[in-house]
């Protein structure tokens, strides 16, 4: 289940929200300018089902989004226990970054939680299946599937060099708890 919880950046021990209300989870987000929203699909695809036909399953959203946000590609990521560099790529991930374009995400499979830092607070977004999260550019976050992960995901880019991560030094992400 999705689920929000919100701390101050400088009392990682208390929490000053929690919900796994989605249109909870949405208000509270659009306050920061970040996009969350369900996707309920009658196309389901299997977890290792083909990149293509995961990207097609999804078209109709896909197309939609891609319109409203002038993106102009998406692609699949996988990431397993067998992803090549798994520890490596988790660190990196951990990292607290930007990027300089919107980082919007699709979970098809698994979950991962997006944690936001922003105005003194931190905003840990745990996605699972059916959820889209749009984090504008310049926010800073990290992300985490956990020490096993198991989650298939589309990746929407408006010019994918925005992607790249600008790590912002901070470690607050080594005060909060890990997924």
């Amino acid at each position: 289940m999705s689920r929000l919880t919100v701390y101050r950046d400088d009392d990682p021990g208390r929490i000053v929200l929690r919900t796994e209300n989605a249109p909870d989870i949405a208000e509270a987000l659009r306050g920061i300018g970040v996009r969350f929203e369900r996707w309920e699909s009658p196309v389901v695809p299997e977890p290792d089902a083909a990149p293509e036909a995961v990207l097609e399953a999804y078209r109709p959203y896909l197309d939609e989004l891609m319109g409203e946000t002038g993106a102009g590609s998406a692609d699949v990521v996988r990431i397993t226990t067998r992803t090549p560099n798994l520890a490596e790529l988790r660190a990196k991930f951990l990292s607290e970054h930007i990027h300089s374009e919107d980082e919007v995400r699709f979970f098809v499979h698994g979950w991962g939680n997006f944690v936001l830092h922003v105005a003194g607070s931190v905003y840990d977004v745990h996605c699972v299946a059916g959820d889209l999260i749009s984090v504008p550019a310049g926010i800073p976050h990290w992300f985490d599937a956990g020490l096993e992960p198991d989650v298939v995901a589309l990746r929407v880019f408006t010019d994918r060099t925005g992607w790249i991560a600008q790590y912002t030094g901070d470690d607050i992400a080594l005060r909060f708890p890990a997924a």
